[in-house]
């Protein structure tokens, strides 16, 4: 199983982002603020099964996103569906009411749930 360590937390801005995620790869984010005692707080989850660094991007230009980011890289597009999954599970963050769906096209199912194509 992936792993759930991520690196960050980061400020959601562009430049950050290329800064800090220099690599065109599937991977895995957690958006969020830290707590006042410096304790990052999970809001949301996501991955992108190609280019993490375009999908923070596209987070760092909405209105109302968190002011923080984590992430990582992944192997392939199925660890990172499994690693989303995982995060789902450990975390349950408020922002991500929908148990992570598998790309278009593939039957991957939850390796903790079993969940085919989302619907929990």
């Amino acid at each position: 199983m992936p792993s759930l360590r991520m690196r960050g937390p980061y400020i959601l801005e562009e430049d950050v982002v290329d800064e800090k995620v220099t690599e065109r790869s599937p991977g895995n984010y957690a958006l969020g603020e830290c707590r006042d005692d410096g304790a990052f707080r999970v809001g949301y989850i996501g991955r992108s099964d190609s280019d993490i660094n375009g999908t923070l991007k596209s987070w760092a230009t909405r209105d109302g996103a968190a002011s923080l980011f984590k992430f990582s890289y992944a192997t392939s597009a199925q660890a990172a569906f499994e690693k989303e999954c995982a995060q789902y599970h450990d975390f349950r963050p408020p922002g991500k009411h929908v148990h992570p769906v598998p790309p278009a096209g593939k039957n991957w199912r939850c390796p903790f749930c079993g969940t085919p194509k989302g619907s929990e």
